[in-house]
């Protein structure tokens, strides 16, 4: 699986490289936000706890939503 990712991003044109790195922080970025936002016990914002894990499970599903459309364009 990650070999077929390197061999097509050996393809790839630098300016396509250079968005699959983007998106791929981006990604990881709403993934550890939707984390903080469950876990973090000194949240800033006053949240109850059973919003707070919505949202962070919303941020951590849109997360991987990305992740598979970034995954099946590289694919194709």
């Amino acid at each position: 699986m990650l070999n077929n990712l390197f061999n097509n991003l050996k393809k790839k044109s630098l300016i396509e490289r250079f968005l699959l790195i983007i998106t791929i922080l981006v990604f990881s970025a709403y993934f550890f936000l939707g984390l903080m936002v469950i876990f973090w016990k000194k949240f800033p914002f006053a949240m109850e706890m059973q919003y707070r894990i919505a949202l962070g499970v919303v941020l951590i599903v849109y997360s991987v939503i990305r992740f598979f459309r970034v995954y099946n364009a590289n694919n194709e």
